[in-house]
């Protein structure tokens, strides 16, 4: 008893020490889930769910920071705590200081390697950071990764000791919009529609234990015409006569099973499907096996969805999309992925669940993931509830070269070679990242013209290295005849001011109402929406005003829209939601009866 009750304390007296060193910082709005953040327990769950094993060690948490000018070698006092995996700029990081080009951020912190691990692989995993990122174990560099928006790992297992602590420093360098890489709406001087930086890392820092021969990714792409899931599966290691086994699972009865040699796409017939839609997004589990004469040497779950997204061309000669092979009108929310605590990163996997269950809960099916990329396990809820996800490429480079109605043919940047090559690196990452979660139904390489290049070329790579799904080649920017669709925007109200006969078209933003709440307002001044009223009644008209409209342009050939926008954002005060999450601005009765109203339109 004496023990337990000692334990208890130290525990306590840990908790007490480490909530001394961190708390949020400014004087910002913040979300309710901010509260309850233990920094003992930062985001907890598994950070990978579409490919999971049972064995992981969070690395979350409280490490040492320091903010230095480049060049400088590794700090030898730091500046003090930083909460992991919140940005530095954000208020949830306990730091919210700006980096800029002309520093790097340091990270400093030790782990441990469970004993159950000996003889293992360990492999270090970062979620996302944000931008040019070293990593040294041990006071030797391992490894360089670039890219803000995609997951990546080392194999540090050479470079630790045999017992005892391991050293890991992290060094950071984010030029932001001084720099060519991809950055959202990340700029130095935040503004209207523009943000706060987000630099650093950003998304669940892990440890994972693996056999020397194991699985590195697994890509599940389904065939509903053929009754067929093909699933490839790369691996590390492996020797001629290794065999990979995909087991299909319904309900914990296997429904399904394929083999083939490491190297070999898997087939498997799937002769009784359950289709996964919106209205019912039944989901297979996978069990994949690597096998070494006749013994598994390593094991992950997965999931995966029997569906198709396609086109084709209705009985009045309108080019629609297709979902299973029936029409299927695709509307939902511009979804920024920002908070107003942690920026980038939902403070709780609760906050980030509830974003897409509150779209569900207002009647849409689609998810326009603006200039963003979010954590798989974003994805993997969209996956269970049944959100159809148009998933951007994070903008980059500099202003765009555009003017309002003269789309086609427009005058495309020429991008420096660096600046190319950072974009291609990154959209094929973020492809290669999300190419099995179901719920991802459209590529969208560029947004408007912001960064736009060699649009005809970059639209056929992407339906060519993914020809599963369909490519929204410029949603709203200079138009080329290339992709799947022909993609508008037009504030506020929907408007059909260009149509493609032979291809989608869709209304790719609209809307935009804006309504300031105090105190729920990241500033109190300068705040923006392209029209504003004064309450929850008048915007709901707007809204209904708006849809009514949108009906009579999805009979005259839209095939989706995206209303701007899920929540408010820093100064934009147009979203469905305030910033912080604490009021739905509309009347949520009254949106769901009219989504769905829109949605049913093309429903047989």
């Amino acid at each position: 008893m004496k023990k337990n009750i000692t334990m208890l304390l130290l525990a306590v007296i840990s908790t007490t020490v480490l909530n001394a060193q961190w708390k949020p910082q400014g004087d910002k709005i913040k979300t309710k889930w901010a509260e309850t953040i233990n920094p003992n327990s930062v985001l907890p769950e598994y950070p990978r769910p579409i490919m999971e094993r049972a064995d992981w060690k969070n690395l979350n948490g409280l490490w040492d920071y320091a903010i230095r000018p480049v060049g400088e070698g590794e700090p030898q006092q730091f500046d003090g705590k930083i909460l992991v995996p919140f940005a530095v700029e954000s208020s949830l990081s306990g730091v919210q200081k700006t980096l800029g080009s002309g520093n790097e951020l340091w990270y400093s912190n030790s782990f441990a390697i469970p004993a159950k691990w000996k003889n293992k692989t360990i492999l270090l995993h970062f979620g996302a950071v944000d931008w040019k990122t070293e990593v040294f174990v041990n006071d030797v560099k391992i490894g360089t990764h670039t890219g803000g928006y995609t997951p990546f790992s080392f194999d540090v297992t050479p470079f630790l000791n045999s017992s005892g602590n391991q050293k890991l420093v992290i060094k950071v360098w984010d030029g932001t919009d001084e720099g060519f890489q991809p950055r959202g709406k990340q700029v130095r001087r935040p503004e209207g529609i523009w943000y706060t930086p987000v630099s650093g890392i950003w998304q669940t820092v892990w440890l994972e234990p693996v056999n020397s021969k194991h699985i590195a990714h697994i890509k599940a792409i389904p065939n509903i015409d053929q009754k067929r899931l093909s699933v490839e599966v790369a691996t590390v290691n492996s020797s001629i006569g290794d065999i990979c086994e995909v087991i299909m699972k319904a309900g914990g009865t296997t429904v399904a099973t394929g083999k083939a040699a490491c190297g070999q796409t898997v087939e498997i017939a799937v002769s009784d499907m359950k289709l996964w839609s919106p209205d019912a997004p039944f989901l297979y589990d996978l069990e994949i096996n690597l096998i070494e004469k006749g013994k598994t040497v390593d094991k992950v779950k997965s999931y995966t969805a029997m569906r198709k997204i396609s086109t084709k061309r209705d009985e009045n000669g309108i080019v629609r999309m297709q979902l299973n092979n029936e029409d299927c009108f695709h509307y939902g929310p511009l979804d920024q992925g920002w908070w107003p605590d942690g920026l980038y990163t939902a403070p709780t996997d609760e906050a980030l669940l509830y974003d897409i269950q509150k779209t569900k809960d207002f009647g849409f099916n689609m998810i326009r993931k603006h200039v963003k990329v979010e954590p798989a396990r974003w994805y993997t809820h969209c996956d269970r509830l049944g959100i159809l996800v148009w998933q951007d490429m994070p903008n980059g480079d500099r202003s765009p070269q555009w003017q309002n109605r003269n789309y086609f043919n427009g005058s495309e940047r020429i991008r420096t070679p660096e600046s190319e090559a950072n974009y291609r690196k990154e959209w094929k990452e973020i492809m290669d990242y999300l190419i099995s979660n179901p719920s991802v139904v459209i590529w969208v390489p560029f947004n408007e013209a912001w960064g736009q290049f060699k649009t005809d070329e970059i639209a056929n790579w992407t339906k060519a290295y993914d020809p599963s799904r369909l490519v929204n080649p410029a949603s709203g920017g200079n138009h080329y005849h290339t992709g799947d669709m022909l993609d508008l925007h037009n504030y506020p109200g929907p408007e059909m001011y260009l149509y493609d006969a032979e291809r989608v078209t869709v209304m790719g933003e609209y809307g935009g109402i804006g309504l300031p709440l105090d105190n729920h307002l990241w500033q109190t001044d300068r705040n923006w929406g392209y029209i504003q009223f004064k309450n929850s009644k008048e915007v709901t008209d707007e809204y209904l005003k708006y849809v009514e409209i949108l009906k009579k342009m999805v009979h005259a050939g839209f095939s989706a829209a995206v209303y701007t926008q899920t929540t408010d954002v820093e100064g934009e005060v147009n979203g469905l939601m305030t910033y912080d999450r604490k009021v739905i601005k509309l009347e949520e009765d009254r949106l769901q009866k009219a989504n769905k109203e829109v949605i049913n339109l093309l429903k047989r």
